[in-house]
């Protein structure tokens, strides 16, 4: 099965290497998993549309396309908000699906603060045990780049440290806190014929 994930930036591209590891240990044959960074933000309206239908058609298309996009911008209120648009954009099409990471991609990394604390150099107390709940006022990113500075090692740098905190993680710690993770995760294992995280 080949899979396209349309995604943001660098630091998506990071977890690439660590959803294949996770993948790896829960399906029995892995998908051709192909990874389209927009540098910014994922295309929207009928230009999302047109990228979609064009990755699903040609010589060798792709069975399913994922949308992976942060909520933390103004075209979106909320996570079902961003969905339910980027459904809306793409229209009625089986092989769309459409995720969120809710603000930024960095709330799947605050489960792991502990680990966070220890790289930064720093003991600044966890934001929320709702890592998905730390909002628009001050993203997730915004509390990484915080503890970075107070801990004065060195200035966060999203991929660098990104790949350093989930290095030798269980990813199911931070779908348990990350509902939008696990919704994320679980579409890829239904898709490969894997179990769904419960």
């Amino acid at each position: 099965m080949k899979i396209i994930i349309l995604v943001e930036g660098k630091t998506e591209r990071v977890f690439m290497h660590f959803l294949r590891e996770f993948l790896q240990t829960r399906l029995t044959e892995m998908p051709k998993l192909s990874c389209r960074p927009y540098h910014g933000r994922i295309p929207k309206d009928d230009k999302l549309r047109r990228i979609v239908e064009k990755l699903l058609a040609g010589k060798k298309p792709a069975q399913a396309v994922i949308a992976l996009s942060d909520v933390g911008t103004d075209d979106f209120i909320d996570a079902a908000d961003a969905k339910q648009k980027m459904k809306n954009w793409v229209g009625n099409n089986p092989n769309f699906y459409p995720h969120v990471a809710q603000h930024d991609f960095e709330a799947w990394l605050l489960p792991f603060w502990s680990d966070i604390q220890k790289l930064a150099g720093h003991n600044k107390k966890l934001p929320s045990n709702e890592p998905e709940k730390v909002n628009h006022n001050k993203p997730p990113a915004r509390h990484l780049e915080e503890i970075f500075r107070l801990g004065k090692r060195r200035r966060y740098q999203k991929p660098r440290d990104a790949k350093s905190i989930l290095e030798g993680k269980d990813l199911t710690i931070s779908a348990n806190a990350c509902p939008e993770l696990k919704a994320f995760l679980n579409t890829l294992l239904t898709l490969c014929g894997g179990t769904p995280l419960s």
